[in-house]
């Protein structure tokens, strides 16, 4: 059985409708397992998953947003905002370890094929890279949260 990426989508998208948070599928062929939600981290023991392990925040998650005092700047969606969106179910990570600086920040350039943040799928870590070049305006997620598939993560402009 060969199953195609649009496929794959509309079954993620199925058990998202239907509220399903793991489903397992497995013939002669092929072994399928699809887990939603976010892992527990937290009880990753060093010696199971070390990568995994180092990824659990040493303290709460920061908002990526600017204090109220600073006002964000507003740059309206036109032919030159592009949206980078998550392509599965995961946890966002912008950074690559908790004591590392963040992949960008608003304002970073970016070119193509730069990596912008890991979102982590069934204790895979996956890089996200920016499908253009252009200027960070705006990071929609916070640091450690939960994503969902086709959420925007990072408002680009491009040049």
């Amino acid at each position: 059985m060969n199953i195609d990426i649009q496929q794959l989508k509309a079954l993620l998208t199925a058990l998202a409708e239907g509220g399903v948070n793991e489903f397992e599928f497995e013939d002669e062929h092929v072994r399928l397992k699809i887990g939603r939600g976010t892992p527990q981290l937290a009880q990753a023991s060093y010696a199971q998953a070390p990568y995994i392990a180092s990824l659990v925040p040493s303290e709460p998650p920061t908002s990526v947003r600017p204090p109220p005092s600073v006002p964000p700047e507003t740059v309206e969606d036109d032919s030159k905002t592009v949206y980078i969106t998550s392509p599965f179910v995961g946890t966002f990570y912008r950074q690559a370890s908790p004591d590392a600086p963040p992949f960008v920040e608003v304002g970073s350039k970016v070119r193509e094929g730069q990596a912008l943040c890991i979102v982590e799928a069934m204790k895979l870590m996956n890089e996200i890279e920016a499908d253009v070049a252009g200027t960070i305006v705006d990071i929609l997620c916070e640091n450690g949260k939960p994503v969902e598939y086709g959420q925007k993560l990072y408002k680009i402009r491009t040049a």
